[in-house]
């Protein structure tokens, strides 16, 4: 699978979104330049609307991970990456809204938050970014 295939939720509704990874640095600079973001104990959310020449399938969320050597070594950054995608596929198909693009980086507290501490970030983060389904268009 490549990095820009979408990865579908674990039930097969079509009405769910697929979850796509942000293949480019340059869709990572362009929602750092927003500076729509979040920072929670686990994790910082950046968010920014998709582009209209954005290439993707309806019905698609497009999400990317970074986790900086700051915060360890490989082994801990491919640790905390692998928490965030498990945390991302629970919930952005369901709670997120479908016309923005995030970015999730990892923060040193990453590998040692429960799992359920670190789905609390997400949301809480989701909700601050303004970014939970049903708040479309509330933010300029």
């Amino acid at each position: 699978m490549t990095t820009a295939e979408a990865t579908t939720p674990d039930s097969a509704d079509p009405a769910i979104p697929l979850i796509a990874r942000l293949p480019k640095r340059r869709d990572f600079l362009r929602i750092a330049a927003t500076k729509r973001r979040w920072a929670a104990p686990g994790l910082v959310l950046q968010t920014a609307p998709i582009p209209d020449d954005a290439e993707m399938r309806a019905g698609t969320i497009r999400v990317g991970f970074t986790a900086t050597r700051k915060i360890g070594n490989a082994v801990v950054r491919n640790r905390a990456r692998r928490r965030l995608r498990a945390a991302v596929r629970e919930i952005i198909p369901t709670r997120a809204r479908p016309d923005l693009d995030y970015v999730l980086i990892a923060r040193a507290a990453t590998g040692g938050r429960t799992y359920a501490a670190l789905r609390d970030d997400l949301v809480t983060a989701l909700d601050r970014c303004d970014a939970l389904a049903g708040n479309e268009g509330s933010q300029t």
